[in-house]
């Protein structure tokens, strides 16, 4: 069953990837074109608040795929002297902190993404941009993440039943 889940929620964390790093060359190409035309005393307009937008496609598109791949930060000096045992419980420890963490902020966000469709805000700036499609994409970047580590939270927990000890490495 862990398997069949992990894998829907690997294209998905790989598609998330895809349109962060399409949010990335956008706002790259975007923040050159705005540089170079501030040169000639003609910014684009709008370029500051699409940058804006697609930050939140940048970051919250990669959470469920660097959980996948082991990629967030953690003490390695600590970790790797440990145990298989304390590994898994320090795993487990992790894992449910970012649960308890993300499923709080995933919880405002949608709140945030109701208010924000209700009252129909958008940036104010020169060019003005709908703010629910980046609201959207947190509330979806971090509901993956939290999919990915309930997975993880769950080979965790067979993992630490399956170790020996606590010894130290």
């Amino acid at each position: 069953m862990l398997d069949r889940a992990q894998r829907i929620i690997e294209p998905l964390a790989f598609l998330a990837v895809l349109l962060g790093g399409a949010g990335l060359l956008i706002s790259m190409f975007l923040g050159m074109g705005d540089v170079i035309g501030s040169l000639f005393n003609e910014p684009l307009p709008g370029a500051l608040e699409v940058t804006e937008s697609t930050m939140v496609l940048i970051v919250f598109g990669g959470l469920a795929y660097a959980q996948i791949r082991q990629r967030h930060l953690r003490v390695e000096l600590a970790y790797l002297q440990a145990g298989p045992k304390l590994r898994s419980v320090m795993d487990i420890v992790a894992s449910l902190s970012g649960l308890l963490f993300f499923s709080l902020l995933t919880w405002q966000a949608a709140n945030e993404a109701v208010f924000s469709y209700q009252i129909g805000e958008s940036t104010s700036g020169l060019v003005s941009f709908p703010l629910l499609p980046a609201r959207i994409a947190v509330v979806l970047g971090a509901g993956l993440h939290i999919l990915q580590l309930c997975l993880d939270l769950a080979k965790d927990i067979m993992s630490f039943g399956q170790s020996k000890d606590f010894e130290l490495g």
